[in-house]
């Protein structure tokens, strides 16, 4: 692990900071800021490298003083990568690093009857587990230095861990950068046009209610839009699933339920279905994202906020709250860069099936991502139409082995062999319910199945996980990246989007930071796949709003 380890704990404005012979800060949030700002500016032949529990409690106050961070280790990030899953404690993390039990870790103090009191408040208990006062709130400003000291021996400790799975390390490192870069998205926002946005909420789901007598009448308008194609019925709850299907089956409609997906072959059977539809989307803005949704989200200072996290527990994708990940394309023309400013926005293409590529080793699949359409070389390499040829892949990816997809699948089996047998080694871990690694070493939890249908749908997730699980952490090699050759431009990442980048920078430097992306790609992709000849693209565009991204 590169860098000179500086280990840090916050509580409130209390914070210590150590290193491991000496005691840098024991003091306030304040003394932390400068004295991180002062070795962050340092010229040193090693970089800092901070070590904190989690990013979201320790870095907070260093990203909201505006300090530049470069290197960390996020002990939480690495213990997910380790063990799986997502929720944990400092306890759990403490007991895996030292070896112990997790489920033996003493139980948290209530403050009762039934509180088992040690005789001293030591940070690390006789039996070796972490003594639950430092974990909790009360008492954890006084284990502070403790818990820089001790975060020290976790990241070491952690290391050797990771260090038993190829790549592990650096993906911990990327992971630990990933939760940093959280961090600063839920602080800094992504930018908006409020004034656009106010127009697009309106357009679609009314004016803003002036009390909850108004936002009645807006909904009942709302409703009569459809209510008005099926005359006496028009006491029916378009909120309530089970009347909205007795309202369909009584037009001759017949679906299980109204999801829209379900509902779309009929839009020429009757004008209801078109117009509910229609409704569908309005109500979604309007109780989702509407006026609710922008004064809570939407700060004084035009930037829309979300709690972001570097990994959703199951694969390692990040995710983020407050509608970042789902914002409705008609309001897309609100997501705009602030004056002087351009958005760069970056799209991955096709990069799932390059992944694979690289985690399968398969020379002639690889060989196919060396155009900028894979899929166009793949059909000709199979003798298929492209459209066939998609499905063919996503179809090898996601598990479906019956169907329109066995016969190109079958061809598949032939032409590209280590990378159908890589994702069956996958699908056949998962069935046995083991658990499975990806190619950057996160433990991704077997299911347990009882029955063969059960067996094999965890054997499709265990098959797509090493797929969708290594994109992921290359999509943050990516990030992390492309957030390291901003910085020179005044440039930022202000959104993360499943395969998408979305770039905040001054308009003087529109053109580099484009560039500064697409370097940032082939530089990601050389040291995630440690050179193998597979081509990674992506569609980059300078754009102002969100929306002409896809114009």
């Amino acid at each position: 692990m590169q860098g000179s380890l500086y280990a840090v704990a916050v509580q409130g404005d209390r914070a210590a900071c150590a290193s491991s012979d000496t005691l840098h800060v024991n003091g306030t949030v304040d003394d932390l800021v400068r004295f991180v700002r002062d070795r962050e500016a340092a010229r040193m032949p090693d970089p800092p490298r901070w070590v904190w529990w989690s990013a979201a409690e320790a870095a907070t106050p260093l990203v909201r003083a505006g300090v530049a961070l470069r290197r960390c280790w996020d002990l939480t990030e690495a213990h997910r990568l380790l063990v799986g899953g997502f929720d944990t404690d400092d306890q759990e993390i403490w007991a895996v690093a030292a070896g112990l039990d997790p489920d033996g870790r003493p139980a948290p103090v209530m403050g009762d009857l039934f509180d088992v009191v040690g005789d001293d408040d030591a940070a690390v208990r006789p039996d070796g587990y972490l003594n639950p006062s430092c974990s909790q709130a009360d008492w954890r400003s006084e284990h502070l230095t403790d818990l820089a000291r001790l975060a020290l021996t976790v990241a070491a400790r952690q290391q050797h861990l990771l260090g038993r799975r190829s790549h592990a390390v650096s993906t911990a490192a990327s992971e630990s950068g990933a939760a940093l870069l959280c961090v600063e998205l839920g602080e800094q926002g992504l930018p908006v046009d409020r004034a656009v946005l106010e127009r697009l909420i309106e357009a679609v789901a009314g004016p803003r209610p002036r009390d909850e007598a108004h936002a009645a009448r807006i909904r009942a308008e709302r409703d009569e839009l459809v209510l008005r194609h099926v005359p006496g019925r028009g006491t029916t709850d378009l909120r309530n699933p089970s009347h909205v299907r007795e309202l369909l089956q009584s037009l001759g409609v017949r679906v299980d339920d109204t999801r829209a997906w379900h509902l779309e072959p009929y839009r020429d059977v009757h004008p209801v279905v078109d117009a509910l539809l229609d409704w569908r989307k309005a109500e979604r803005i309007a109780t989702t994202y509407g006026w609710t949704w922008l004064d809570r989200f939407v700060g004084p200072d035009d930037r829309l906020r979300g709690t972001w996290t570097a990994c959703d527990g199951g694969a390692g994708r990040m995710t983020a709250g407050a509608g970042l990940h789902s914002l409705p394309t008609p309001l897309r023309p609100g997501i705009a860069a602030a004056p002087d400013h351009v958005l760069v926005r970056a799209d991955l293409g096709q990069v799932e099936p390059r992944v694979l590529a690289v985690v399968s080793a398969d020379p002639d699949f690889a060989a196919a991502t060396a155009e900028d359409d894979l899929y166009a070389t793949v059909a000709a390499q199979l003798n298929l139409d492209r459209p066939a040829a998609k499905i063919a892949v996503l179809a090898a990816m996601y598990g479906q082995t019956s169907g329109p997809a066995a016969d190109a699948l079958r061809r598949m089996e032939r032409t590209y062999p280590r990378a159908l047998q890589y994702l069956r080694e996958a699908a056949d871990q998962g069935e046995r319910g083991d658990p499975v690694l990806t190619y950057g070493g996160r433990f991704v939890r077997g299911r347990e199945a009882g029955d063969q249908t059960g067996r094999r749908a965890v054997g499709r997730f265990t098959r797509n996980a090493v797929v969708q699980g290594a994109a992921a952490e290359f999509f943050k090699a990516w990030a992390l990246t492309v957030r390291d050759a901003l910085r020179p431009l005044g440039g930022r990442i202000v959104l993360c989007l499943h395969d998408e980048l979305l770039v905040h920078a001054p308009s003087v430097h529109a053109q580099e930071a484009a560039r500064a992306v697409d370097d940032a790609l082939q530089a990601a992709a050389r040291r995630w796949s440690g050179g193998a000849p597979v081509r990674f693209v992506a569609d980059t565009r300078v754009i102002h709003r969100w929306s002409e991204a896809k114009d």
